[in-house]
């Protein structure tokens, strides 16, 4: 009997060990089988099978209390896989493909909205700067570290000496750029904002000549030293003999354009001050046109009071010694002229502005207008000159605005800029170029939206210049060579529509002049007009052009002198050697006439020689 019992007990778990392996296995099938659907359907499917796995029953009923423990078993095994499909149904309609969608939503599309940093940007679009070419980049990154040094000596009030040396790094297309100069130094904490923040700088907000503008220049150049070879920027400064130099090397935080600080150490520096800038970049050297050389070159032409000296990558020197040991004269800040002010800036200052009267603004908050010309403004537009600013309305405003423009007001201060002047161009044309007859001009101030600006022209001919060829034209802006983007620079265009012909010089239609001929035009102003942020080619404006026309038709009168009178000079020239060749054989043939003697032949020659001369005097 207990044997019987024992064998009724082992069939009994047999059947209950079976039933749950059939329930287990009928689950995970229609697990399998809702996942199928789903990843069909997209999702509805499998929500109706998740359903049905749930509310499956065991296949057949228990008929003893062995299955119904079984069935009890099953349902535990549904209750627990519900919420894993569940899970399964909702992953796979997320991962369905974007096309069964019917498309985005507005939080869709707000969740992938953020900000976008000014360094992320010009990561882009470092085209924009200057560097989509590596040997552009190389050009650009000296000419951005020039430019500060020389503004940062002129500033300082001492006669800049800038060293600029190229050297292969030990991967194949890098170098490492280092610009040193004898400047006044920078601070320690203004290093790491100045050399790795974009749009940071002095130059932005006031109104004063200067080379660099946006402060951009020398942190992009970092930025993509970066970008190409990963590795930091090295700067070294030094304010004075007594204090130490500090060193840094520093990256550009992209996300939240911030400098991010690799070292910060106190090293010795034998300068008594200066900057040292190192950077590793990715670049090319060429020789040519558009090259590093002729950067050095024309920056020495336009800045005569300078000292240069250039390292190649294969180690020659070159030094381009000052011409003048005068400094050019120290441009002031000036306040903005009205004729400038937009209307929407012109509330913002009417906001911002600490004056407790509206003829007190306009006085004090402008260059040029005096407390009389004010007044008139104000009872023009009808607006009460004790009016406070703050409350001035957007009619008002404009009302304002329009009565400006139609004031006679005088033109903006010129202490703003600082022109190369005439002595100066002749000095920088001289030591860099071979000719035979150089002019320059510098015009008057003149101004375009309220903006002063100078235009400063030179010629050379002749000399070492190639005969052959078209006449190679030099621009400038504030002191600083523009060698690319030429045909789209109102400079070049004043050039080509300036009748050459005039001046006795050939010239074919929309072309330059032929000839042995270098043209040099030079734009001085508080905020050039730049068609990018490259600093490439000037804006046409109307003022410009007809400035920069001017004076190319004055420096081609002066110019129209000289080469009329070489080709009388060479025109005399070619018929008194004709002449010449002739006056022997008349000195014969009156001795055969007039029976000379050989003395008297010799005489008769020498006497036509010097009425040939005198009548070519």
């Amino acid at each position: 009997m207990v044997k019987a019992s024992r064998k009724r007990a082992k069939s009994k778990t047999k059947v209950a060990g079976k039933a749950v392996k059939k329930t287990r296995r009928a689950s995970k099938q229609t697990k399998s089988k809702a996942k199928k659907v789903t990843e069909k359907t997209a999702g509805k499917a499998a929500k109706k099978s998740a359903k049905k796995v749930t509310k499956k029953r065991p296949a057949k009923k228990a008929a003893s209390k062995s299955d119904k423990k079984a069935a009890k078993k099953s349902r535990r095994v549904s209750k627990k896989t519900k919420p894993k499909a569940k899970k399964a149904a909702k992953k796979v309609i997320e991962e369905a493909p974007k096309k069964e969608r019917r498309g985005s939503t507005a939080e869709d599309m707000a969740r992938r909205q953020r900000d976008i940093s000014v360094a992320e940007f010009f990561i882009k679009n470092r085209h924009l700067l200057g560097f989509d070419n590596p040997r552009k980049a190389l050009l650009t990154t000296i000419k951005e570290g020039v430019d500060n040094a020389l503004d940062a000596c002129e500033e300082g009030g001492m006669l800049p000496e800038v060293s600029v040396v190229i050297a292969p790094a030990k991967e194949d297309n890098r170098f490492v750029v280092t610009i040193e100069d004898n400047g006044p130094g920078i601070l320690k904490d203004q290093i790491p904002k100045i050399f790795a923040k974009l749009l940071y700088g002095s130059k932005f907000h006031r109104l004063k000549m200067s080379r660099g503008q946006q402060g951009i220049g020398i942190s992009a150049a970092g930025m993509y030293g970066q970008l190409t070879t990963g590795k930091p920027t090295a700067i070294t400064s030094k304010t004075s003999a007594s204090k130490p130099a500090h060193h840094y090397k520093l990256e550009i935080d992209a996300k939240k354009n911030e400098p991010r600080i690799i070292a910060d150490e106190i090293v010795e520096w034998k300068t008594t001050r200066g900057t040292k800038v190192e950077i590793e970049l990715e670049a090319k050297y060429q020789k040519g046109r558009q090259s590093v050389e002729a950067y050095i070159e024309q920056t020495a032409i336009a800045n005569p009071h300078v000292s240069l000296q250039f390292v190649t990558p294969d180690g020659k020197k070159k030094v381009y010694k000052r011409a003048s040991k005068q400094l050019p004269q120290q441009a002031k800040e000036i306040k903005p002229h009205p004729y400038g002010v937009e209307l929407g800036v012109l509330i913002k200052m009417l906001h911002d502005t600490k004056a407790r009267t509206l003829q007190s603004f306009l006085h004090s908050d402008f260059s040029r207008v005096s407390m009389r010309v004010a007044k008139t403004i104000c009872e023009t537009a009808k607006v009460s000159q004790r009016s406070r600013p703050s409350r001035i309305a957007r009619q008002q405003a404009d009302n304002l605005h329009k009565v400006v423009n139609q004031t006679k007001i005088m033109n903006p201060p010129t202490d703003c800029l600082s022109p190369i002047g005439d002595e100066e161009i002749l000095a920088g044309l001289k030591k860099q170029i071979k000719a035979d007859f150089y002019t320059a001009v510098t015009r008057g101030p003149a101004v375009y939206r309220g903006n002063p600006f100078q235009i400063e022209a030179a010629l050379a001919y002749g000399g070492s210049i190639p005969v052959d060829g078209l006449a190679k034209v030099l621009r400038y802006a504030n002191r600083v060579p523009l060698l690319y983007q030429q045909s789209a620079c109102a400079v070049m265009r004043s050039v080509i529509s300036t009748g050459w012909r005039n001046y006795a010089l050939a010239q074919s239609a929309g072309a330059l002049p032929t000839g042995p001929l270098v043209i040099m035009v030079h734009m001085a102003s508080v905020w050039v007009p730049f068609t990018s942020e490259s600093k490439e080619a000037v804006a046409h404006y109307p003022e410009i052009i007809k400035e920069i026309k001017l004076a190319l038709q004055e420096c081609g009168r002066k110019l129209a002198v000289f080469v009329r009178r070489r080709r009388k000079a060479v025109e005399s020239e070619r018929k008194k050697a004709f002449i010449q060749q002739y006056i022997p054989h008349i000195a014969i043939a009156l001795r055969e006439m007039l029976d000379l003697s050989d003395r008297q032949e010799k005489t008769m020659v020498r006497q036509l020689t010097d009425v040939l001369e005198r009548s070519r005097s």
